[in-house]
């Protein structure tokens, strides 16, 4: 599951951001990457996880991840994140609800065991928008996502 599944559509990612954050359990460390295609679209997705448990590397959408999450029940816990990953590893929305932590788009909520609130995008939007006007366009080994197939993209299913 680690490999990137097939989706629609191949399009060219410039990876703006490569980084490491402690999955929800804070049993393990997951390596996550943020991107953009042509169209300046932004995307997540996972890369690696230090606690071997399965995930799916594809890409998915910003704008899929809120649509998801805005569509859930309160408070805000993996399963909203459920639909994304259709048929792929239960780990894979969990592991990117930790990106979305570490990312400053969602805050754990002190009084709920696994739930999250939505937290306001612009600190993270200004961050991203001052990347994508950069000229930076990270190169990774296909061994460091474990797959050397092209890019695929998560279209939505919401």
């Amino acid at each position: 599951m680690t490999n990137a599944t097939p989706s629609n559509s191949i399009l060219s990612m410039r990876i703006l951001k490569i980084a490491t954050c402690p999955t929800c359990s804070a049993k393990a460390t997951l390596n996550y990457q943020l991107g953009c295609t042509p169209n300046a679209e932004i995307y997540f997705r996972v890369t690696n996880n230090t606690g071997g448990g399965f995930f799916s590397a594809e890409w998915v959408s910003l704008s899929t991840i809120q649509a998801a999450l805005v569509n859930s029940p309160q408070p805000i816990t993996s399963f909203a994140l459920t639909k994304l990953f259709l048929g792929k590893s239960t780990n894979t929305p969990a592991f990117l609800l930790a990106t979305l932590v570490s990312e400053g788009l969602l805050k754990a909520l002190p009084d709920k065991l696994r739930g999250y609130e939505v937290l306001d995008s612009a600190a993270f939007m200004a961050e991203v928008s001052k990347l994508k006007a950069s000229d930076v366009d990270l190169k990774v080994e296909p061994s460091i996502t474990k797959s050397a197939s092209p890019i695929k993209l998560k279209k939505s299913s919401i």
